[in-house]
């Protein structure tokens, strides 16, 4: 294991920590301790991954977050102190892929990161999927509505075939976790419900057009059917 870790984190002690751990679970881990300077390590070098704390010197987590976004699809873990709903929420509405809740277990951060890096890792070759106007190439990590490319994090995008290659079918929760996440059920599901949310907030940007994700009231969620939409011929394509 070689993959290289940037940890953004201001707290000298929690830094230093989440540092040595994931360095003897065999990751190349670099610190930081201020929010400008962690963006700046992260467009210097290439990382598989980047832990974000949300508050931080000079400009916090989101931000960082928001930033990276913009311009990658690396794997974001982020750090919060707080347990309510509103941290976790606006980091995963931002694009992270998922959150770890201070104080933690050194074990559970390992965890949590194996388990991202392990759903961001390149797939076998996978057909392309066609459902409603979406085209999904698993292999090419690429997402196209209407003839108009989507642009999805890596959750997101893991989430996205797993339920077009059955469509119809309801997906709980847990098992969403299980097969998007890498990990069982934490008595949480804000990750999930999250989301789906963002997904459809991208997918489904035609209000008049019939939902493709539909929420199954205390079950899950689910892909409905749809004939797929045929795309432009060769003479329309130029």
């Amino acid at each position: 294991m070689d993959e290289r870790v940037l940890v953004v984190e201001d707290d000298a002690s929690i830094r230093e920590i989440a540092a040595l751990g994931l360095s003897r679970a065999g990751f190349r881990v670099t610190a930081i301790a201020d929010g400008r300077q962690g963006l700046a390590q992260f467009r210097q070098a290439p990382f598989d991954l980047v832990i974000l704390d949300v508050m931080l010197p000079s400009l916090d987590g989101f931000e960082i977050c928001r930033e990276i976004r913009r311009e990658s699809r690396v794997p974001i873990v982020m750090l919060t102190a707080r347990a309510d709903t509103t941290d976790v929420v606006v980091g995963l509405e931002l694009g992270a892929d998922d959150y770890v809740t201070k104080p933690f277990e050194m074990p559970e951060l390992v965890a949590r990161v194996r388990a991202v890096l392990r759903r961001s890792a390149s797939e076998p070759p996978q057909p392309v999927l066609t459902v409603h106007d979406l085209e999904v190439d698993p292999a090419g990590f690429s997402v196209v509505k209407a003839g108009q490319p989507v642009q999805l994090t890596a959750t997101e995008f893991k989430l996205l075939p797993e339920m077009a290659r059955r469509p119809g079918q309801v997906f709980s929760r847990e098992l969403l976790l299980q097969q998007v996440w890498g990990y069982d059920y934490l008595g949480d599901s804000r990750l999930v419900d999250v989301a789906v949310q963002r997904l459809r907030s991208k997918i489904e940007a035609d209000p008049s057009r019939p939902a493709i994700v539909t929420t199954v009231r205390g079950v899950g969620y689910r892909m409905e059917k749809g004939q797929p939409v045929p795309g432009p011929g060769p003479a329309e394509r130029g």
